[in-house]
């Protein structure tokens, strides 16, 4: 008779197995027993132990649970509020195998399963007692006694002449041994969200705190400082974005107050001062996604620019950019990327306001775009307002812009413009939005692009539309369907039309 150990909880379960011979009469019983384990292993819950033929009822989330008990920060860390890296140590004892030293690398590649997985904490370490021996640390949760090593296992320590005896060693875990998120975990009131994630803009964590986690700011800022490499210095996000600059306050929790700050997004490099301008990692795919949509030739208004990842990657693209910011720091920054990224003679930058913009430079140059040579153009005109807050209100603009003679329905210039959407179906509610201010129907000539889940219930979307003559001309009275050009292919309004691309006919 055999005794297996088997963890459960603070508990070991023991599973008498006997040796027996099986008998032809009873080989069907085993058939229908082999088939009713293997329907269990697929239960959630339930795991079959192939080479040792055990099974055990003990869920994924015990294990995961245990596991987090042994290896979390000390209890009475619970509320602090001033970082003590001192305050997190903690001992642990973990079972070793004692193996001879010139064998650790050939032995570990057969004790993947056994030993212990936890980034931070090394697998093999000396052994105090014995200088030619190392101690392979194994998973406390799946090794206890020389039983615990599967067949395979034991057949490769036999080769090696490895006795599978398993010794204790106490490990001694410090703040360094412990993830931000079970530092914090530790720290804030039990039960409340742990912050974890953030923005990175450079060498600066942007977070956003919420209320029950101000009072931990400082050492939220400081844990995520030491916990992630090249982060200097941590800041909380204080007020909404302001629209008229789109930038917003923010507090420094952490690390040094140097704001100024380099970073690289789709191969291109920007530089700014993220106090004083709008930048969002999260568009990254976004800027890709329209720049792809543009071919060389082409023209682009940004309509508000900010510090150019829209412009930028379109200009290198052998694209003409006419680029705007009202905010004065966003558009000195745009600036200094363009020539940064030596597209500077490619792209024409301004300083207005969005409307002023649309009526100014972009009515003068869709003027001539679209003039009587427009004909014999072939590349396309688009126009991009990422300011999703307010860019709806500007499609205003666009009724009565331009004068004279209508162009052909395919070169009219191509929208994509951004909006907020807290409407239980964002979509539907942008279109109504964008067209309540053009006064027209969008159905046959709109795509619908989800961006990005801002928080919940509320998305970022972008709308792209061709606009229609009868729209953009003065004194028109053609019929819309005459002039329309072909229709944007429309794109699902469910959770995966966010995975598709908008496509212009």
């Amino acid at each position: 008779m055999r005794i297996l150990w088997r963890p459960f909880g603070f508990l070991r379960r023991r599973l008498k197995v006997e040796s027996c011979r099986i008998t032809e009469s009873e080989s069907l019983i085993l058939l229908a027993w082999t088939s009713l384990i293997q329907k269990l292993s697929k239960t959630p819950g339930i795991f079959l132990l192939e080479q040792r033929k055990r099974f055990s009822t003990m869920p994924e989330t015990e294990t995961s649970q245990r596991h987090y008990e042994l290896f979390s920060p000390p209890s009475d860390v619970r509320g602090m509020t001033k970082l003590d890296r001192t305050a997190f140590k903690k001992t642990v004892t973990i079972p070793v195998l004692k193996v001879r030293k010139e064998i650790v690398s050939k032995l570990m590649r057969f004790l993947k399963r056994a030993a212990l997985q936890r980034p931070g904490i090394k697998r093999v370490i000396e052994d105090p007692e014995d200088e030619e021996s190392r101690l392979i640390m194994l998973d406390p949760y799946k090794m206890f006694t020389d039983d615990s090593f599967e067949e395979a296992e034991l057949s490769i320590l036999k080769q090696l002449n490895v006795s599978p005896q398993i010794s204790k060693y106490n490990l001694e875990l410090t703040y360094e041994n412990f993830k931000s998120e079970e530092i914090l975990r530790a720290v804030l009131p039990e039960g409340q969200d742990v912050t974890s994630g953030f923005s990175r803009v450079g060498h600066i964590a942007h977070l956003n705190l919420r209320d029950h986690q101000l009072p931990f700011k400082h050492l939220i800022g400081q844990v995520m400082i030491d916990k992630n490499p090249g982060i200097t210095s941590a800041v909380n996000k204080i007020n909404n974005i302001d629209n008229t600059y789109r930038n917003f306050q923010m507090e420094l929790l952490s690390g040094e107050e140097n704001m100024m700050t380099k970073v690289r997004e789709n191969n291109y490099t920007y530089e700014f001062d993220f106090s004083k301008v709008y930048w969002n990692p999260r568009l990254s795919t976004e800027h890709s996604r329209v720049t792809e949509l543009l071919k060389p030739g082409d023209v682009l208004f940004d309509v508000f620019a900010g510090v150019g990842p829209f412009a930028i990657p379109v200009a290198k693209k052998n694209c003409t950019v006419f680029a705007n910011d009202l905010n004065p720091e966003s558009h000195k920054w745009l600036l200094h990327n363009c020539r940064l990224n030596k597209v500077d003679q490619k792209v024409k930058v301004f300083n207005l306001d969005g409307k002023d913009f649309l009526q100014g430079p972009v009515r003068e140059e869709l003027m001539q775009q679209l003039g009587p040579l427009s004909k014999e153009r072939k590349h396309s005109v688009h126009i991009v307002m990422n300011l999703p807050a307010k860019a709806i209100e500007f499609l205003s603009v666009f009724k009565s812009l331009l004068d004279g003679q209508p162009c052909g329905s395919e070169l009219l210039p191509i929208v994509h413009c951004y909006s907020f959407s807290k409407d239980a179906d964002p979509a539907k509610d942008v279109q109504q939005r964008a067209e309540a201010v053009l006064g027209i129907s969008l159905d046959a000539c709109s795509s619908i692009h989800q961006v990005r889940n801002v928080a919940p219930n509320k998305e970022m979307l972008c709308i792209t539309f061709r606009i229609p003559a009868a729209t953009l001309y003065k004194n028109q009275t053609l019929n819309l369907e005459n002039h329309e050009g072909p229709p944007l292919k429309r794109q699902r309004t469910d959770q995966s039309f966010s995975k598709e691309k908008t496509q212009i006919a």
